[in-house]
């Protein structure tokens, strides 16, 4: 086996920015891990004993040869680039070849590695101990499987005030987790086993995608919470291959959180902080959510290494992303189309507790289909919901191919007329006009704000002369222009004037004009909640109602027979 680690010229030292500094626990964490998933490793074991400052990870990654031992904790040592010209192409989670070396300025650090038996080399292990600055003090054969053990004693043994200054251990240990946890979700193909103090801590297990990893982090939150999306991206200019989106969010009408802190955007295998990119992922969550409450989104860029300046921070996590108006919009048309409900998302498990718990026993699905009171019209067979039926005047019955839903008409029909809105916000002039009395500056300041048309017709007199196209037909046009008048932007008064004109529950309705609101809700970009955050239907899959129905007893049997 050739070596490969190498220090690197003078000329690409000097254009690396300065690393990130080893500053606690979870930053020797996520260094050795990053070196593990840079060896191919699909098992990494972490244990730390925090009283102890001490790390250890293990992996089955690549391994190293004696000679790489020997040069691994160098300055600027690293196997990852060569020349300048490397910086535009990185495509590793390391590459300044600091981590170690800063390691040994701060701790006792030893390495044993074996690369795999069928590499020159591979038939024997190496442990070696090395002194400050990354000097090989002590080297010696191994008797060890095919991977590296890394272990960092002593941790700020030589500054303690560094000690003194850093969070409490249980402070500490959390960040260890999120750390690790954030670089699961890269890389959720890799087994994870960490320990404390000599117990197990916890475990992740792999999983073939993003999404499937989320409920081992999330607990609260099931795989049917979620929706995960992968796109294919075409690059803008030639490039070796396209680029990828992957994409899981909280679906709005099930899982959301009350603090941001579930808004994660990975670029090329790294958790990033851009501002850029978290702003168009709330911009695309806008009037789905309840008000203070906030998406569940995990965005994961892959991308040409070209687009991305690693350099222009010192920490990796800031990155500076070329055209970043471009993957912006990639972005939010992932998420509305993540959002959208279609023959792909229409079968969905049942996501309330109250009818989970009617459903204790698991059979399989039996043919069985409820058949509406009047067949759908042939140009209706594109739709996925029938109307079947009304409930209380309020909720719509609709059959799909998978089961029952119940709409809440109002909420939906909301929902409709505030995207209609937001697409075509028409102000129309008014015939008389609409007279107010004792409104404050700040009322008529608001209503000329949105686009009204008011003046003074008296003494605490005004006269609105135009006002939105929605309310032009209604008898309460006063109630709701003094409604708009209260304050808040241009969507709070679209969301208002579509609450204030959408069907009233109570309402009956024909199945064809309960058929036309499906339709056209079916067709707006964000269905699942209306504009204040609430859910709009209740899914009860036709799986659901066989379990509760018992359709797997056998006739005969069933009776006692």
């Amino acid at each position: 086996m050739v070596s490969t680690i190498q220090t690197l010229p003078t000329e690409v030292v000097h254009l690396i920015a300065a690393g990130e500094v080893i500053d606690s626990l979870a930053s020797v964490v996520r260094e050795l891990v990053e070196n593990s998933i840079d060896a191919g490793a699909t098992r990494i074991v972490v244990s730390i004993w925090p009283e102890q400052w001490r790390v250890r990870v293990t992996d089955n990654g690549c391994g190293m040869n004696l000679e790489d031992l020997q040069r691994a904790a160098s300055a600027h040592s690293t196997s990852k680039i060569r020349i300048c010209a490397d910086l535009w192409k990185i495509t590793s989670l390391g590459f300044r070849g600091e981590a170690l070396h800063s390691l040994t300025t701060l701790a006792d650090l030893e390495i044993l590695s074996r690369p795999a038996p069928s590499v020159e080399g591979g038939d024997c292990g190496w442990r070696v101990v090395y002194g400050y600055a990354g000097e090989a003090v002590h080297v010696e054969a191994a008797a060890i499987a095919p991977g590296t053990v890394v272990t960092v004693s002593n941790l700020f043994g030589n500054c303690l005030g560094r000690r003194q200054g850093l969070p409490s251990t249980a402070q500490q240990m959390k960040a260890v987790q999120t750390t690790i946890q954030q670089i699961a979700l890269c890389h959720p193909y890799i087994a994870w086993q960490v320990w404390q103090n000599d117990r197990e801590w916890f475990t992740i297990s792999p999983a073939s995608t993003m999404g499937q990893l989320i409920p081992q982090i999330l607990h609260q939150v099931r795989a049917s919470d979620l929706q995960e999306l992968q796109v294919e991206i075409p690059e803008k200019e030639s490039q070796a291959n396209d680029s990828k989106l992957n994409l899981v969010i909280g679906l709005p009408d099930r899982a959301s959180r009350h603090r941001p802190d579930w808004l994660r955007v990975a670029v090329n295998g790294r958790m990033v902080k851009t501002s850029e990119l978290e702003q168009t992922i709330l911009g695309a969550f806008h009037r789905t959510l309840p008000r203070d409450r906030y998406p569940i989104c995990c965005l994961h860029l892959l991308i040409h290494p070209g687009h991305i300046n690693w350099n222009r921070n010192p920490a990796k996590t800031e990155i500076y992303l070329n055209d970043v108006n471009y993957w912006q919009q990639q972005i939010s048309q992932a998420i509305e189309q993540a959002l959208r409900i279609n023959s792909a998302t229409v079968k969905e498990a049942v996501h309330t507790s109250r009818v989970g718990k009617l459903i204790k026993a698991a059979e399989e699905k039996s043919n069985y289909n409820i058949n509406p009171s009047q067949p759908a019209e042939p140009n209706q067979t594109s739709h996925y919901l029938t109307a079947v039926g009304q409930v209380n005047n309020t909720y719509i019955v609709a059959e799909h191919p998978g089961g029952l839903w119940l709409v809440e008409q109002h909420i939906a029909h909301e929902r409709v007329l505030y995207e209609q809105l937001c697409d075509n916000w028409q102000i129309v002039p008014v015939e008389p006009p609409i007279i107010l009395y004792q409104l404050s500056p700040a009322q008529v300041s608001q209503l000329q704000r949105i686009g009204l048309d008011i003046e003074p017709f008296g003494e605490q007199l005004w006269a609105v002369r135009s006002l939105p196209a929605l309310l032009q037909q209604r008898d309460d046009c006063a109630d709701a222009i003094l409604e708009l008048s209260w304050g808040g932007d241009l969507q709070t008064a679209q969301v208002a004037v579509a609450c204030r004109s959408a069907i009233r529950n109570g309402i009956p309705l024909s199945l064809p004009e309960m058929q036309t609101l499906l339709n056209d809700w079916q067709r707006t970009r964000n269905p699942r909640t209306c504009p204040h955050g609430r859910p709009i239907y209740l899914s009860l899959e036709e799986s659901a109602l066989a379990r509760f129905f018992r359709r797997h007893w056998v006739i005969g049997k069933s009776h006692g027979i």
